[in-house]
């Protein structure tokens, strides 16, 4: 699947926003990429299954309005059951619709005489079985009907290896590329760009305002690594890319630990039923308080400031599509389905795929 520039993404986020704030679709995005989390780690998906939901979600935005229908929740079991498939982790939409309801209702799941399962009426199962097939239609051709998919976990290894990261670095990596999918840069950048992001920024984090570490053999510490890729280098070449892809990658996501910072219950994803036993925690029990955050939002505003002023000016991108469509063109008139929408992307995504 092609990859979008920023002026795309935000001329495509422009027109399906509505009436909402860019501070309102931004949390739009975070609730459904909870939910997703949820109940992909509910019914036991792999990272890759979740992952991918969650970037079909952002694509799927790209193209269909934010509107209360399809709802956040339709959309983003339907870009589940898109990714089982893509990933061959196949799961039945019932179960899929049974989980999430578990999920938002924990108090009837705890009734039921079925561990883990909401008593709902069959036809509202139905219902929602048919909804979510005819939003997962529409999914499958934002994609072009490309079951292809490219993580960076894999790349997190093998650059971890190439740069002499060490493990506790290697794993921060890892955890940063499991936040990036909450961010759209996945639908703008290779995975090994972003993945080589996600280095960047755990080598920032480990040595910012902090002491330099001792030396271990055969590994070099964070202050060497961040050194190494917030500048020019052979590197660059050996990576096809820049050290402002980079800088780009890292400031979305330290965007999102910010906001995650601030408002630690904004990104955390809803909790899971327990099922019935004699030790389980009174209803009128206080809820569990968030994990802690491990960076403090003033710690990262003020990386985002030392970033800003060393960083190098940005690339211009050009779009993959033909330059010389008039702008009449660019954002489809018909809401309907995909086909009409932006002539420059169906160019493109037309020459990696037949309908």
């Amino acid at each position: 699947m092609p990859y979008f520039t920023p002026l795309e993404i935000e001329q495509l986020s422009e027109k399906q926003r509505g009436k909402l704030s860019l501070s309102q679709e931004e949390k739009a995005r975070q609730q459904a990429c909870a939910f997703i989390e949820a109940v992909g780690a509910k019914i036991g998906f792999p990272r890759k299954t979740i992952a991918t939901a969650q970037n079909l979600y952002h694509r799927f935005h790209l193209f269909f309005p934010r509107s209360k229908e399809p709802s956040y929740l339709d959309v983003s079991l339907a870009a589940l059951c898109v990714s089982t498939k893509m990933h061959d982790t196949l799961k039945k939409p019932r179960e899929l619709i049974m989980t999430a309801y578990a999920i938002r209702m924990p108090e009837l799941a705890a009734k039921s005489k079925v561990a883990g399962e909401v008593d709902i009426d069959p036809n509202i199962v139905e219902s929602d079985r048919e909804r979510i097939i005819g939003v997962e239609r529409l999914m499958l051709e934002t994609i072009c009907f490309n079951f292809n998919s490219r993580m960076p976990f894999l790349y997190v290894i093998k650059i971890g290896r190439a740069f002499g990261a060490t493990k506790k670095l290697t794993k921060l990596t890892w955890r940063l590329c499991i936040d990036s999918f909450r961010t759209l840069i996945n639908l703008q950048y290779p995975p090994h760009v972003v993945a080589l992001g996600c280095m960047y920024l755990a080598a920032l984090l480990c040595s910012f305002e902090q002491g330099t570490s001792p030396d271990r053999p055969g590994y070099n510490n964070a202050h060497q690594i961040a050194a190494t890729l917030g500048k020019p280098g052979q590197w660059e070449q050996e990576f096809q890319t820049q050290v402002q892809d980079l800088q780009e990658i890292a400031h979305a996501i330290i965007d999102l630990l910010i906001q995650g910072a601030q408002n630690p219950h904004a990104n955390m994803s809803p909790s899971t039923p327990q099922s019935p036993h004699p030790n389980r925690i009174p209803r009128n029990s206080s809820k569990p308080e968030p994990p802690p955050v491990p960076y403090k939002a003033d710690q990262l505003m003020r990386l985002k400031i030392v970033m800003r002023e060393q960083e190098y000016p940005p690339k211009i991108r050009e779009s993959a599509a033909p330059g010389d469509l008039p702008d009449a063109m660019f954002l489809g008139k018909n809401e309907g389905t995909v086909r009409s929408l932006h002539a420059r992307f169906i160019y493109a995504l037309l020459r990696c795929c037949t309908f």
